[in-house]
């Protein structure tokens, strides 16, 4: 298994046809043409080894985006042969650490258990490269480089707009998972985060009578973010008795929860909602320290909520209900459709929802016997 973008890159590129309908790939020598410059300036601003003026490095980057170049010539000489390799590129952390995020068993290290499970049934490896934060451009150029490196490529959330993944798509076969495949030859799997959303609402209201509800939301670059959100206000919607007590754009983050929970506390007492809901758990843990670092009781004067179920939602005081996702089996599923592409390219695009659960515990108000009965 490899980590991260550690690797030297080719420096010569040869020119292939794949058959009806496929554009020609882009040579260095395209990329030199297009940017007006000399092959040995494209090779240096490609392998960063040798100092090249910042404007000269922007216009050949932005040859290489254009013309979808990807350096490396012995893979495009062997492209017809499998490398038996599966990449899987993700966004780890999109802020400040805390010993959430760094204790693991976050939202990708289980979909990436699942792929791996899969992945070793065929005997195959995973190519892995984690972005610390959403940077499109780079992570773009990163894809690039993966895709010569690669069978074919996992993509986890929004990372890269659509505009991109159609030219990564015509080179690659392509899974996304939590991300917007309209337009993309890829297939794409995803969870059904409006009937989990809508449910974790129903329970706090019709079975704990929660009325002021304040929101947490996700980054706005994912998908499930704003599924979540947008649910959440439909949900709402449906009970004239209930207000939104205010939102607090997160990053799915630890930080989120107490950053949100902070600025709640600067305000009135009397502001403060009956509960809060977490685009996801991370964000809900942060919340509840906080809260109960302020003597505010969970849930006797404020009830927390998350979404994804991670392993150590269960281990809280009080333990956190969720809505449970399944995150290995995204991972396990997007390998099969990516293994069925590599295969087949002509396939048409694939979509699939997979089921969420919601997960009755106590941080919402049921006591441990409510939460062991739901079960």
């Amino acid at each position: 298994m490899s980590t991260g973008p550690g690797y030297q890159e080719a420096t010569m590129a040869g020119d292939r046809e794949t058959g009806p309908g496929v554009a020609r790939t882009a040579t260095l020598y395209d990329v030199a043409r297009a940017a007006a410059v000399s092959t040995a300036t494209v090779s240096r601003v490609i392998n960063s080894s040798d100092p090249v003026r910042p404007a000269t490095r922007r216009r050949v980057l932005a040859a290489i985006e254009e013309l979808g170049y990807v350096p490396d010539g012995s893979a495009q000489s062997l492209a017809q042969r499998r490398k038996e390799v599966i990449g899987l590129l993700a966004v780890i952390s999109r802020g400040p650490e805390t010993d959430v995020e760094r204790q693991g068993s976050l939202f990708i290290e289980e979909v990436l258990r699942g792929l791996e499970s899969s992945v070793s049934d065929v005997g195959w490896s995973v190519l892995i490269s984690f972005l610390r934060d959403s940077d499109p451009p780079s992570a773009y150029q990163r894809m690039l480089r993966m895709s010569a490196k690669v069978d074919g490529l996992v993509i986890a959330e929004d990372i890269v707009g659509r505009k991109q993944l159609a030219k990564l798509a015509v080179r690659v076969p392509i899974a996304l998972i939590a991300n917007d495949s309209r337009g993309v030859h890829a297939d794409s799997i995803g969870v059904d985060n409006r009937s989990g959303t809508e449910s974790m609402v129903r329970h706090m209201v019709e079975r704990h009578g929660r009325t002021r509800l304040f929101y947490i939301t996700g980054p706005a670059e994912a998908l499930d973010a704003l599924e979540r959100r947008a649910a959440f206000d439909d949900a709402v919607a449906s009970y004239p008795e209930v207000t939104v007590a205010g939102y607090y754009a997160g990053h799915f983050g630890a930080v989120s929860g107490q950053l949100a929970v902070r600025e709640l506390l600067a305000g009135p007492r009397r502001d403060l909602p009956d509960a809060i809901i977490c685009a996801n758990d991370q964000t809900a843990i942060g919340a509840m320290r906080d809260l109960q670092a302020a003597g505010i009781r969970v849930p006797a004067d404020i009830a927390v909520v998350g979404f994804d179920d991670m392993h150590v939602s269960a281990l809280l005081t009080p333990p956190l209900t969720t809505v449970r996702q399944p995150m290995r089996e995204l991972g396990e599923r997007a390998c099969s459709f990516l293994l069925e592409r590599v295969a087949d390219p002509a396939l048409p695009p694939r979509a699939e929802r997979l089921p969420t659960e919601l997960i009755i515990r106590e941080s919402c108000g049921c006591g441990p016997h409510s939460a062991a009965a739901a079960r």
